[in-house]
Parts: structure tokens; C-alpha cells; sequence
């Protein structure tokens, strides 16, 4: 190979790369950009607003009439985690999915951006959705969240979302048995599995993980759960139909932990807590609401 051969070799190389960075670049940019953009629109409204770090938030929500959050999903999510019945949350999508830039690089990487299914606002029409929100005529929804509790124990963080259950090594077997109850009535009659885990979701949490591993998208205002066993090994005939399905809103279900280690992971990979064999967890939609400015959804 020449030097010529060789120069054009390093450029053809370099340049879907150099395409990457300027995207995560611009990124960046716009993100920091629908940051400040916000931030000049509160500075005009007649209300007290003060900055926080996604980062430094560490202590519950308290005094406030309303957070916003400029980001994505992701963002608002572990907001909620901060987060009681009696706060709303408007949430900013800071940089949206671009359907021409996903096209323009579809041969060469994902150009997907944020998805901010929970966001109401863009830059675009952010001051029309917080003008509507403090002059009352937007009142917020009531999304439903998941409590968990393990060996009667709760845990401090509600699931707006999904949980997964799974242990921590994804190649190895996860070993569980789970029951639907209902007042200490059984509705689903113990079920013993071996898997790659159990996700269970919230209405709000049905578009994710859930839709994408072949379960489906529950109305948001729904007070009830939906369950999937991951990649089931040989359930049977008898059982499969129950691999899946639903915990309604005066349901919880019950699940034991057979595996020597797992994981309880809470609207992604952030937040989770460690279980080991022999561990009870109890799952219900018996959680505080999160109140969620959507413009057009009325609770």
C-alpha cells in the first residue's frame, strides 16, 4: 500500500467517526442550549425558581408548587424518585428525535435522539405549556407508580416506569416463583420460573422495555401492572399463558427469590437494590401518584 492508498484508507475511516462526534457534539449544544432557552423563560415569569443539577439532586422534593426538568425521560424519571403525590412535574424534552438526521445516517450510525415520552414541552412551545400550567386552564395527570417491598420491607424509591428483576450475571438463570393475590386471595396460582428475570411496568412504563419485548401499551391513566417473565426456559403448555399478563389495581403480586444473588433494578440501570435467595418481594400499583403536566390528557 502506498502512501496515497494509505492517506485515503485513514479518511474513508475517520470520517463516519468524525460524523459521530460532531452528532454527540451537537447534542451537547442543543441540550446546554434548551437549558439557558428555559431558564430565560423563568426568568420572565412573576414566580421564585431556583437550578439543580440532575447530579446533586440527593434530597426529597419539598415547597415547591412545580419542577420542571430539562432533559429527557431519563431526567424526569429519577426526578420522580425524589418526588411525592403533592408536586407536579413538566417535563422539558431538551433535545427531540430528529426523523430527517435518523435517515440522513441510518447506513452509518443510530442518530436517534431523546424519546421524552413523559415530556410535555419542547423549546418550542415550553412557555405556552408553563403559561397554561400557572394560570390553572392544564391540570396535571395522576400517573400511576409501582411500590416494591422485600421481606415486608418498602423501599424508598417508587417505580414510575418498570422494575426488573434479574440476577446480576445476564447469562445466568434467574430462579423465582411468583403469585398474583388479592386480599391474601390467590388470582394466580403459584408459578415457578427460570428465566432471565421479570420485568413488571406501569401504564406510563408500557411503551419502554415492555412493547419492545412483545407485551403492550396500556392506556397512561391506568392503575394497573403488566408482568413478563424474560425469556422463560421450557415453561409447558399449562403455564406458558402465564408468562405474562396483568396485576390489577387491588392486586399485588408476590414473588421469591430461589437465586443465590439478584438485582431489583428501578427505572433503569441507576437505582437498584441487591436480593439473595429466599427473599420476599411484593408488587403493587398501592404507591403514591406522581402528578405529570400533560396537555392534553386529563386525569
Amino acid at each position: 500500500m502506498d502512501d496515497l492508498e494509505y492517506r485515503l484508507f485513514i479518511h474513508e475511516y475517520e470520517l463516519p467517526l468524525y460524523k459521530v462526534f460532531h452528532y454527540l457534539d451537537n447534542r451537547r449544544k442543543v441540550h446546554k442550549e434548551a437549558i439557558n432557552f428555559c431558564q430565560q423563560i423563568l426568568q420572565k415569569k412573576a414566580v421564585d425558581w431556583k437550578p439543580i443539577l440532575r447530579n446533586n439532586l440527593s434530597q426529597p422534593i419539598h415547597n415547591v408548587d412545580l419542577v420542571v426538568t430539562v432533559g429527557g425521560d431519563g431526567t424526569l424519571l429519577q426526578a420522580s424518585h425524589f418526588m411525592d403525590d403533592s408536586i407536579p412535574v413538566l417535563g422539558v424534552n431538551s433535545d427531540p428525535t430528529q426523523a430527517e438526521e435518523v435517515e440522513e445516517f441510518s447506513n452509518e450510525f443510530d442518530a436517534t435522539r431523546s424519546t421524552g415520552y413523559l415530556c410535555a414541552a419542547t423549546v418550542k412551545n415550553f412557555e405556552q405549556v408553563l403559561d397554561s400550567f400557572l394560570e390553572g386552564q392544564t391540570v396535571p395527570s395522576k400517573l400511576s407508580r409501582m411500590s416494591i417491598s422485600v421481606n415486608s420491607k418498602s423501599l424508598s424509591t417508587y417505580a414510575l416506569n418498570d422494575i426488573l428483576i434479574a440476577h446480576p450475571c445476564p447469562a445466568t438463570v434467574s430462579r423465582f416463583s411468583l403469585r398474583i393475590e388479592r386480599d391474601d386471595q390467590t388470582c394466580l396460582s403459584l408459578v415457578n420460573c427460570r428465566s432471565s428475570g421479570l420485568r413488571v411496568s406501569t401504564a406510563a412504563g408500557s411503551t419502554a422495555a415492555m412493547l419492545s419485548a412483545g407485551g403492550f401499551a396500556m392506556p397512561m391513566l391506568s392503575r394497573d401492572l403488566q408482568y413478563m417473565v424474560r425469556e422463560p426456559i421450557s415453561p409447558g403448555a399449562a403455564i406458558s399463558s402465564l408468562m405474562h399478563g396483568l396485576i390489577k389495581s387491588d392486586q399485588s403480586m408476590n414473588v421469591t427469590w430461589f437465586s443465590k444473588e439478584g438485582l431489583i433494578y428501578v427505572d433503569g440501570s441507576h437505582v437498584f437494590y441487591t436480593i439473595q435467595n429466599g427473599d420476599s418481594i411484593e408488587i403493587s400499583s398501592k404507591a403514591p401518584v406522581l402528578q405529570v403536566v400533560f396537555p392534553h390528557l386529563s386525569s
